[in-house]
């Protein structure tokens, strides 16, 4: 047989050595003898160091102690590694240096390769899920003249033919609705988006989202479609639906329970609210709990400072939270029973978001409205509000389903 892949260890005993061979499938031992391989490539052998990439052919066998091996006939340097690799025991720890050399972390750490493998059958799962339900995969601009479909900062670019500028994008909403007003009733994308803002482990400034459309569905239908979704793709990666996370033991069995905001308040903080506070009422709550936010912020902006800080972090099994404060949530469309909150949910799973969603706005009139002092709030200086996109709503007046 032939086997190439990165040597990872060496033990040389006079004229018999081992070494370990990993390539993406995994690790196996290699037996060099040099009445077997000759003077010249045993010696070739004794001086490789560790890290550098071999190419070898032989016969597999299996130790005495039972390790599968191969007994290697011919051997040859297929690429040296000029630098060393980080040290057997202590390995590469430092998180900052793995995240700028990817490249270490994925030869030192295996957990971390199988990660990679599992995002892809992971976004496999996702595209199979969507397909067998008739929704359409497509692709939209990642450069737009508005930068609109979510709260945040984009990055600027210049398209030097046009004399334009241009923002990457920071949602793919918007291009998504559009399709479904030219009758595409069921789309989706898994496309690159960009923000402009800070980093952490658990934000980055470009990184994959999913977003999907249904023509004639609402929140309740999406959440149902989101437990099933993401239910799937655990069997698919997973084989199961009880899974350990950090400290935790996650259970993605559906149903997942359903918390509107102002009892997700209630229940994890005490605050009561028979309704939306004012902005002076929700200030003095956050205060109160020592959560800073902005004084001139408004409720809707308090109220999600308080979630995200007091109530997100204990979310651990998967939990809706619905019905948002309009003035947060621009795209959705208002509650009829209660048109200061909209119908929009996020799930949260081990403290983190993971889905944001809604009934879609599809009330050109309202829309331009909501847009327009969206855009009145980024020119008093929330670099984070929406942008006016006038074809956006131009769309939304041949009617959206």
């Amino acid at each position: 047989m032939q086997v190439a892949g990165r040597l990872l260890a060496k033990r040389v005993h006079g004229k018999a050595s081992f070494g370990d061979l990993q390539d993406r499938s995994g690790r196996i031992q290699i037996y060099v003898r040099q009445d077997l391989v000759g003077e010249e490539v045993y010696a070739l052998f004794r001086l490789l160091d560790l890290g550098d990439i071999l190419g070898v052919r032989g016969t597999v066998f299996r130790t005495r102690q039972g390790e599968i091996s191969v007994e290697v006939q011919g051997l040859e340097l297929l690429c040296k590694s000029l630098r060393p690799l980080p040290e057997k025991w202590h390995g590469l720890r430092d998180v900052e240096l793995r995240y700028r050399q990817r490249y270490l972390d994925l030869i030192m750490n295996p957990p971390v390769r199988e990660t990679f493998y599992r995002r892809t059958r992971a976004i496999k799962a996702l595209r199979a899920f969507l397909d067998q339900r008739g929704f359409l995969e497509v692709e939209t601009p990642t450069m737009a003249p508005v930068a609109a479909g979510a709260a945040a900062r984009p990055f600027v670019t210049h398209h030097n033919a046009l004399d334009l500028d241009l923002y990457l994008r920071i949602a793919l909403e918007l291009p998504l609705k559009r399709l479904l007003v030219g009758g595409l009733e069921r789309v989706y994308e898994l496309g690159r988006v960009f923000r402009n803002e800070g980093i952490s482990t658990r934000h980055n400034p470009e990184f994959t989202m999913l977003e999907a459309y249904q023509a004639y569905a609402d929140y309740e239908d999406m959440m149902r479609r989101t437990e099933e979704m993401l239910a799937y793709v655990a069997e698919v990666v997973l084989g199961k639906l009880r899974f350990s996370y950090g400290d935790w033991e996650i259970d993605l069995t559906p149903p997942w329970p359903r918390l509107s905001v102002l009892e997700a308040l209630r229940r994890f903080t005490g605050i009561s609210w028979n309704g939306l506070p004012s902005r002076e009422e929700a200030l003095a709550a956050a205060r109160a709990r020592g959560v800073e936010v902005n004084p001139a912020a408004s409720a809707g902006k308090i109220i999600d400072a308080l979630l995200e800080e007091l109530v997100q972090p204990r979310l651990i099994q998967p939990t809706f939270l619905v019905d948002y404060p309009l003035e947060i949530s621009p795209l959705a469309k208002r509650k009829a029973e209660a048109p200061d909150l909209v119908y929009r949910f996020e799930l949260f799973v081990a403290g983190r978001e993971l889905v944001n969603a809604f009934t879609e706005l599809n009330d050109p009139v309202d829309q331009r409205e909501r847009l327009l002092a969206q855009a009145r709030e980024r020119a008093g200086g929330d670099e984070e509000a929406q942008m006016m996109d006038a074809d956006f709503v131009l769309a939304l007046e041949y009617g959206m389903p």
